[in-house]
């Protein structure tokens, strides 16, 4: 029962997870009787390393699988990733380039090999990443999301839903090179800030009263304008709503609607829309059944719906219509305007908003199906609860979803086009005939497939053991951040396909911010790497600090002193524990530990302590309230049995017994093991590493979580030691105000004037002697107290002690008549700077709170300062 003297993160944590994994610690049976309990790890992209938030996320789900494991549950703590499509394309593309290779020119399959290369490769970074984390996984059940077997799933998801009609084909508008005249996706466009003009044209009046002004960048498009539109409250134009105008050189009547897209303190508040070539005029199109016009051909050309522009490009149209308006006194004015336009990455071409045909999810029935389910038994609970106002509200406005994408990297679309007739084919496999059919080019957006992972990554479609014992999952953890993008979809495609809900809860934490309460981003370059942090506190530390730095669903702001601070409590718990097991002795084990027989006092105080927080840590767990649960913990390891147990068991250590000191070790090894057991889901590492000590060997992995035992809970011992506790921090706190170190004794007079309370006090004075160092120690019902005398009083208890014997009062007069004066100093100068509105405004935040904060210091320590000197006087 040997431990290092310092505590050295680095040597702890080697080896141990490597260890556990070996040992098969996190493994799963999904043919044990035992009561499952399951979590997906929300799938990291493998686009890079990751980053704090995973790390808080994945903590989130350690913490409570470990404590499940520990429960006696059959836990599933399953791992996988993401191909995350869109931005694992643009990181492959970017290598590529660096190479001096063009992603078009070697061809779709050469490029799916690199992509496959950088997953591997960006797979093991997470891997390790994992492992230094400590998270208990099953890797023999680690999924990706273009496995087989998930291939298989979302194929068969596409195809069930297209034969429902739940899948079709619309039209949407995408990125379009006139050049190559090709589809791009968002990550083949690169913008580039340009030198353009803004034409500000006049739009006629239907009626003849007038014009409105309207600016465009772009003014070949208005060939395809199909409407006029304004803000509903923008008072200038209220009564022109439901009016028309008249579309200049194309004489086309356009109505005037409203529109709360649009931004009325914007130039004129009016905005022409052309749903045929801009994305956002697109969605305005489809709240107003607006019709869309295309204009232009495919190579960039005005086709034959143009007019009298038919077949120039789309350049030469936009300067001949900027000169017929001009003519026709419809130009108000050019301005000069520098704006971000996008070209091509293939061509260098200016990419044009084209309206195309893409593949869209209906989400009418599943949306209705998915809000229904949240009044049934069946529902899923958000924690925190107000998260579920933001899914209802979200799910009751939602417009079907666009799941094509022009890309490589994905789930290609399981659909075929006849070469001939054009006929579609939808299927798990292509046409017997292939060779007379061409395959969809488009893949999947990566949130249909990742819509299905918790039960895809089980094995669904097939009946398999592990979906039969595991899912429903039982929680979530995610950010809030996605609940739109990835937590509704999959409470509806796992309602639709399964008929079940995916888990039971969904437990939401917010981001993690750095110390002046910015989003961390590599623009601001604030980031912080875990790694970096695990490698500098270990990665309990981090963990802990992680898991109880804030409550459910808010914000995380990181502070290097705040997780310092944790690595000092975990130094407090390593520095408690060896001089616990050094006065336990080598040869007192588990085995010994005997709790009936004669206790004293300290023993049932911390043992009621120790029951009733381990009652409250499993309740505060079981609802995520992790900030409570270290809030808890760090109270009672540090205050309760560090700080006065500890102690308080030299008594018997050292004068007992030999009944005394068994008694003493039991209480103590029995009390240390619970700690370390409460705090293994928290801090992985060193509890294993205590627990080895202590128990020769075996892991605190898989041992029971520990439960609260009634028949240690005595509330008169827990009463009767909280006045004693007050009595001797009244004692100490006394000694500190006067300057009276506890080597020199003093005189003690205690009042009690309830009995029993005086006698238990009476039958422990030993802890006062100890504690207090008292010259004379006197406890009655009653003390006569002379003027001047110190007197605090305390619940149940007034402490008296004559000032006589403690100080010269006029030298401590005259100390605290120069620090109240020095204090006044501070005050008077911080409170100056605080005053200025010049600092306050234009000082960082950071400077300005520490001013703040030495604010509240300075006049804490000013009215202690001058309470004692009018006490003294």
């Amino acid at each position: 029962m040997e431990m290092p003297k310092k505590y050295h993160p680095a040597s702890v944590e080697e080896g141990k997870y490597k260890k556990w994994v070996e040992e098969g610690y996190f493994k799963s049976d999904a043919k044990s009787e035992k009561e499952p309990y399951s979590i997906v790890i929300p799938p990291p992209n493998v686009t890079g390393r990751l980053h704090l938030g995973h790390a808080w996320d994945t903590t989130l789900q350690d913490i409570i699988t470990r404590m499940k494991r520990m429960q006696g549950y059959e836990v599933l703590y399953l791992p996988g990733m993401d191909h995350a499509g869109i931005a694992t394309q643009a990181k492959v593309d970017a290598r590529l380039r660096e190479e001096g290779i063009k992603a078009h020119e070697i061809g779709r399959e050469k490029f799916l090999e690199h992509a496959w290369n950088w997953k591997e490769e960006y797979a093991d970074f997470i891997r390790d990443q994992w492992a230094k984390l400590g998270l208990g996984l099953d890797y023999d059940k680690e999924r990706f999301t273009l496995d087989a077997g998930l291939s298989e799933a979302v194929r068969k998801v596409f195809v069930d839903m297209y034969n429902k009609g739940l899948i079709y084909r619309g039209e949407y508008i995408i990125n379009w090179d006139p050049k190559t005249e090709t589809a791009l996706s968002d990550i083949e466009v690169i913008h580039k800030e340009v030198e353009g003009k803004f034409y500000h044209v006049k739009y006629p009046l239907s009626d003849g009263s007038g014009h409105l002004e309207i600016a465009t960048t772009r003014p070949e498009t208005m060939l395809g304008d199909t409407a006029i539109v304004v803000h509903p409250d923008d008072e200038r134009y209220k009564d022109l709503i439901g009016k028309t105008a008249i579309l200049p050189i194309m004489e086309r009547e356009l109505p005037i609607i409203a529109d709360e897209y649009v931004d009325k303190d914007f130039g004129t508040g009016v905005m022409k829309v052309t749903p045929a070539h801009d994305p956002n005029d697109f969605e305005i199109g489809n709240r107003h059944n607006l019709e869309r016009i295309n204009v232009m051909n495919t190579d960039g050309s005005i086709n034959d719906l143009g007019g009298p522009y038919a077949g120039l490009d789309r350049f030469d149209c936009r300067r001949q219509l900027v000169e017929d308006l001009k003519a026709q006194d419809l130009m108000i004015k050019i301005e000069s305007h520098v704006h971000s336009v996008g070209h091509s990455e293939r061509s260098n071409a200016v990419v044009e908003p084209y309206l195309s045909t893409q593949w869209f999810v209906s989400m009418d029935s599943l949306a209705k199906d998915t809000l229904d389910n949240q009044k049934t038994d069946n529902r899923i609970d958000f924690v925190p609860l107000r998260f579920e106002q933001t899914f209802n509200t979200w799910m009751g406005n939602i417009r079907d979803w666009v799941i094509s994408r022009q890309l490589w990297w994905g789930h290609r679309i399981p659909a075929w086009y006849h070469n001939e007739t054009g006929e579609i084919y939808v299927g798990m496999e292509a046409p017997l005939d292939a060779e007379n059919w061409t395959q969809d080019e488009d893949v999947l957006d990566t949130w249909f497939s990742s819509a299905l992972w918790p039960f895809s990554t089980m094995g669904w479609p097939e009946e398999t053991d592990d979906l039969k014992k595991f899912f429903p999952t039982n929680v979530l953890v995610t950010g809030y951040d996605i609940i739109f993008f990835w937590v509704a979809r999959m409470i509806f495609s796992s309602l639709e396909h399964t008929g079940q809900k995916p888990f039971s809860d969904v437990l939401l934490h917010g981001l993690v911010r750095d110390e002046q309460n910015r989003k961390m981003s590599k623009s601001l370059g604030n980031g912080v790497d875990p790694m970096d942090v695990i490698e500098k506190y270990g990665a309990d530390a981090l963990r802990y600090f992680l898991s109880t730095g804030t409550t459910p669903g808010q914000d995380l702001r990181y502070s290097d002193e705040k997780v310092e601070s944790v690595w000092n409590f975990i130094n407090k718990i390593w520095n408690a524990s060896r001089f616990a097991l050094m006065n336990i002795g080598p040869d007192f084990k588990m085995s010994d530990i005997n709790l009936e027989g004669r206790k004293s006092l300290a023993d049932k105080w911390i043992l009621t302590n120790l029951n009733n927080t381990i009652r409250e840590v499993t309740r505060l767990s079981e609802k995520y309230e992790f900030g409570e649960v270290g809030r808890l913990l760090y109270n009672f390891i540090w205050d309760d049995f560090c700080d006065w147990y500890i102690e308080m068991a030299k008594v018997p250590m050292a004068e007992g017994t030999d009944e005394e000191k068994h008694m003493t070790r039991s209480v103590l090894l029995y009390t240390l093991d619970k700690i370390l057991k409460m705090l293994h889901p928290f801090m992985p590492f060193v509890t294993e590493e205590i627990y080895q000590t202590i128990e020769g060997g075996r892991t605190i992995v898989t041992s029971d979580w520990p439960e609260a035992d009634d028949s240690h809970i005595d509330e008169s011992a827990e009463k009767e030691m909280a006045l004693l506790v007050e009595i001797i921090k009244s004692v100490r706190q006394t000694r500190s105000e006067v300057n009276t170190p506890l080597s020199k004794p003093i005189d003690i007079k205690i009042e009690v004037k309830d009995d029993a309370r005086r006698a238990a006090v009476e039958a422990n004075k030993h802890y006062i002697d100890r504690f207090c160092n008292p010259e004379s120690l006197e406890i009655a019902s009653a003390i006569e107290k002379n003027d001047d005398d110190k007197t605090s009083v305390i619940t149940g208890a007034t402490v008296v002690l004559p000032l006589s014997g403690l100080i010269d009062k006029a030298q401590e007069i005259e100390r605290l008549s120069r620090e109240k004066e020095r204090l006044q100093g501070e005050l008077k100068r911080v409170h100056g700077k605080l005053n200025n509105e010049k600092f306050v405004a234009n000082a960082p935040e950071n400077v300005v709170q520490e001013e703040r904060e030495k604010e509240t210091k300075y006049q804490a320590q000013y009215d202690e300062v001058a309470a004692r000197l009018e006490s003294l006087s």
